[in-house]
């Protein structure tokens, strides 16, 4: 039997993952945190006005609900290598093995991820506040940063796994965007 190949998704991989997972499962990843602590230069802002994107961000006292996503076995290599070029386009994340828990109680599975690398020059610690200011402005290669944002506040609802801090957010985004309008 071939080694199974799972994916750690936690923000934009929960609904644009970039294959077809052949599998999915809701899991919990402890000692993390999924927070918008990373300037987006390309994806989601541009070296001018950068934006922000999710990263998973060490926290001992932390989790981090996600979504196990399963790669077919033919797909393995080609996978790989597409989340290699999406994920480290700047070198900003780590890519590391990391061991999750199911949330249906099947145990735990083993999975490829990324997470922030700390000493990046695109890490940063704002607040609340400054996150939305800046989400409601910028625009990438991918598109706007408030539908980023959007984007991954539905698919966490979606899956019954909400973050609270992410709902304040986008909430904070959508009046900063309103106030804004002619």
């Amino acid at each position: 039997m071939a080694h199974e190949f799972w994916v750690f998704g936690y923000g934009s991989l929960l609904w644009n993952p970039g294959f077809a997972p052949v599998v999915t499962r809701p899991a919990v990843l402890r000692g993390y945190q999924r927070s918008f602590c990373m300037w987006s230069v390309h994806h989601r802002g541009t070296p001018e006005l950068p934006g922000l994107v999710l990263a998973l961000d060490r926290s001992e006292r932390d989790q981090c609900l996600g979504l196990m996503l399963k790669v077919a076995d033919k797909e393995a290599s080609s996978v790989l290598s597409e989340l290699r070029r999406r994920e480290l386009v700047s070198d900003a994340y780590r890519e590391i093995k990391v061991t999750a828990e199911r949330l249906d109680g099947g145990g735990t599975l083993s999975a490829l991820t990324y997470i922030v690398d700390r000493d990046h020059r695109q890490y940063c610690c704002l607040t609340l506040k400054q996150q939305a200011q800046i989400i409601a402005k910028a625009t990438g290669g991918r598109g706007a940063n408030s539908d980023y944002l959007e984007k991954t506040v539905s698919r966490l609802n979606e899956l019954g796994i909400g973050d609270s801090d992410l709902d304040s957010l986008l909430r904070e985004v959508r009046l900063l965007k309103a106030s804004s309008e002619p």
